[in-house]
């Protein structure tokens, strides 16, 4: 047996028409209420969540005009605009129907029908209906989920008189739209204070585009960044937007800026300079609407000390600057973060998981933690998953052989890929996480380093 399903309202002041009606529909819908006085459709509505609505165009007050149809047309569509109305008129009134249509109604039907042909017309608009209902649960949750993340400071913990101070200067430049450099090591934070930035901005309802420019090559920092017109090379098969383009009205956030090689810097400056960009293979500028923020792990002073970036760029992405200090430097975060990530992954993961044994914390708090609050994060991910306790204890947090001596790294054990990780952390952690210095010295190019960072979670 089919499972019957819709609820059907009919609006008719012919009896014969609506028990025609009530007798076709009731073998194929889970509910068909009939009406012959317009006048109770306010409180119909109200009681019922009707997925189709069929309205007659021509009550008897009102023979021939429609006006009386239109009028209800457009009240229900007052009531709930989500509504799907069918109109029911007579040959004569086509005219009439399509002007209906432009109002707001979703179909029209002939009288007299076709069985097979309304039943197809209610079906169609039960679909329409369905696809309605998604749209607005999708929205709503996406209004939502949006509503949370726009909290201010929402992924930041930090108690901190440093912290403190971000929070402060980020509530001062969040509404301008002053360039910002944002100044830290690997895994402090950077992005999450640019997401902060736009977030408290006038551009808030507009993209947030992000750039990792230690990514770029220099083959692919102009078509990346700039965009490209068909035909300007080989893979050119058509026109595209670049990121700035893409970014226009909004924010764009150019990460790792430091390792932009001086040849491009010269580009990335002129585009800021001018605020536009010229596609690859164009001779048209476009104007570009953006707020740019920066952010680097180097020592960008000693950069522009040794000439490797320009003073001339730096002047340009600094208005303000923002310094986010190592979690080494903010000890007293950690239980703060302990108890924020905890919770984060323990309703990520479904468990049940209460809190951090006391020496458990204090390994943490010992620890000098080179990966910042990313690898405090990867490190309660994992020792949520790999729990069985109720309690985290001091064997659940893993950390990596640590002991440095002037003739070499000790290792816990030779398993090849804590080896890895442990030699790739401290070559970073040598070089003050210059991802290139640190690359050419483990014999590795910096995309091979990325991902074997990806990888271990640095």
């Amino acid at each position: 047996m089919t499972t019957k399903f819709g609820k059907v309202l009919i609006i008719d002041d012919d009896e014969d028409i609506l028990q025609a009606a009530r007798l076709l529909l009731k073998k194929h819908m889970a509910v068909v209420h009939t009406e012959k006085n317009p006048v109770s459709i306010p409180n119909l509505m109200k009681n019922e969540d009707y997925d189709v609505i069929l309205l007659d165009m021509n009550f008897t007050r009102d023979m021939t005009s429609g006006k009386e149809g239109m009028y209800w047309l457009k009240r229900i569509l007052e009531i709930d605009p989500s509504t799907v109305i069918i109109l029911i008129t007579a040959y004569g009134d086509v005219e009439l129907a399509v002007q209906a249509i432009k109002e707001g109604a979703t179909d029209f039907v002939l009288k007299p029908w076709q069985n097979e042909k309304l039943l197809a017309t209610i079906n169609s608009a039960m679909n329409l209906r369905q696809s309605r209902s998604d749209a607005l649960q999708l929205r709503q949750q996406q209004e939502q989920l949006s509503a949370e993340l726009d909290q201010p400071f929402q992924n930041f913990i930090g108690a901190c008189p440093a912290m403190q101070q971000v929070f402060q200067t980020i509530r001062k430049v969040g509404a301008t739209d002053a360039n910002v450099l944002i100044l830290g090591e690997n895994g402090t934070g950077k992005e999450l204070v640019a997401r902060e930035l736009h977030r408290q901005s006038q551009r808030s309802s507009n993209v947030f585009i992000s750039v990792d420019m230690g990514a770029l090559t220099e083959t692919l920092f102009e078509s990346e960044l700039f965009g490209y017109v068909k035909g300007a090379f080989t893979d050119a098969k058509e026109n595209r937007a670049g990121r700035f383009e893409v970014a226009s009205g909004g924010t764009i956030f150019l990460d790792e800026i430091g390792n932009l090689p001086l040849q491009l810097q010269a580009k990335l400056l002129t585009v800021l300079q001018n605020r536009t960009v010229t596609r690859v293979g164009s001779h048209k500028e476009t104007p570009i609407d953006v707020r740019v923020i920066c952010a680097t792990n180097q020592p960008i002073y000693d950069l522009v000390a040794q000439k490797t970036f320009r003073q001339d760029l730096l002047f340009r992405i600094n208005t303000v600057e923002i310094h986010l200090p190592p979690l080494r430097e903010r000890q007293d975060d950690i239980p703060l973060l302990v108890d924020h990530f905890l919770e984060i992954y323990c309703k990520k993961y479904n468990t049940s998981i209460k809190q951090i044994h006391e020496v458990a914390l204090k390994k943490m708090l010992k620890y000098h933690w080179p990966g910042n609050v990313r690898e405090l994060q990867h490190a309660m991910e994992r020792a949520v998953i790999m729990t069985d306790a109720s309690i985290l204890k001091p064997t659940d947090i893993m950390f990596p052989a640590k002991d440095m001596k002037e003739e070499g790294i000790v290792f816990d054990n030779y398993n090849l890929d804590d080896v890895e990780k442990t030699v790739i952390r401290k070559a970073l952690q040598k070089h003050g996480g210059n991802i290139s210095h640190a690359a050419s010295e483990l014999g590795l190019t910096r995309t091979s380093l990325y991902r074997r960072m990806e990888k271990y979670g640095l």
